[in-house]
Formats: C-alpha cells, sequence, structure tokens
C-alpha cells in the first residue's frame, strides 16, 4: 500500500464541514452522528467553542459506519471490533517491543485511537491525521486489507 503524500493527506483531513453538512454529505442524520462520536467509531475536530467540525476523511469513514450498519447488519460494537481489528502496529511498522507495551496491539474491542497507553511510535501522534485512522480511504475492503498483512 502506498503511503499518501503529506499534502494529500493534509488537504483530506482537514476540518471543513459543520455537523449538519457532514450529515447532509453521509445521509447519516445528526443525533446518529453524535452517537458514532459518543462510541469512538470517528474523532472529528474539536474547536474552543465545542462544536465539531469533519473533514473528507471523516465522510468517508461515516459513509463506511452507514453501509456496515445497513448493508452488513453489524451494530456499533460490531463495527468497533472491526476497526480494532485493523493492524495499525504492522501499517505504521512499529517494534516488537513498541507493541508490547501498547494497548492498541492487544486490545480486541477497541481501534488504536481509543487506546489509553500506545507505543512510542503513537504517543504524540494526532490521531486524526494517523495513516490507520484515514486507511478507510484507501481500502473500504477491510478483509482484503487485513489480508495483505499477512503473508
Amino acid at each position: 500500500m502506498e503511503p499518501k503524500s503529506d499534502s494529500t493527506l493534509v488537504k483530506k483531513t482537514s476540518p471543513v464541514y459543520t455537523l449538519s453538512i457532514a450529515s447532509g454529505l453521509s445521509k447519516i442524520p445528526i443525533p446518529s452522528i453524535r452517537q458514532y462520536i459518543d462510541k469512538g467509531l470517528i474523532i472529528p475536530f474539536k474547536k474552543d467553542s465545542k462544536r465539531h467540525l469533519f473533514s473528507d476523511i471523516d465522510i468517508i469513514r461515516l459513509k463506511y459506519i452507514r453501509q456496515q450498519l445497513e448493508d452488513q447488519g453489524l451494530n456499533i460494537a460490531g463495527i468497533k471490533s472491526l476497526l480494532a481489528l485493523l493492524p495499525c502496529w504492522a501499517i505504521r511498522s512499529c517494534s516488537v517491543s513498541d507493541r508490547e507495551k501498547c494497548q492498541a496491539y492487544k486490545s480486541i474491542t477497541n481501534p488504536c485511537w481509543e487506546a489509553s497507553e500506545k507505543g512510542l511510535k503513537c504517543r504524540n501522534t494526532n490521531c486524526r491525521e494517523c495513516s490507520v485512522y484515514c486507511i478507510l480511504e484507501e481500502n473500504m475492503d477491510l478483509k482484503s486489507l487485513i489480508r495483505s498483512f499477512i503473508k
């Protein structure tokens, strides 16, 4: 998988959409989006005024969530567990010693951006801009993505 250039990633992770615009673009009601934020499925930008702004990546994630709920019949806990299977340590090329110290490596129910204890490589990383959080834009088929890391 080819990593995105920094300028492309910054553009796609720039917070530009209000909650109502994000709702319209993703075809998801505002209360549902708030629930997805509360459950850790999405991490939009939060302004000082406590209002959320969403990026292109966030819109793609919202559409992915809607697809999993409607087409695949998953619930929120199922989607969260599915996202927890993303091999963040492989995507970010973490060392074995870093993996052993990282809650994301050990958890089967929480995605890496929710890990309370992270490996050295991720401690000072803004999760909204991390390649793991942004990966759904690259490949909506998680099974194929996970297979690509098993060799």
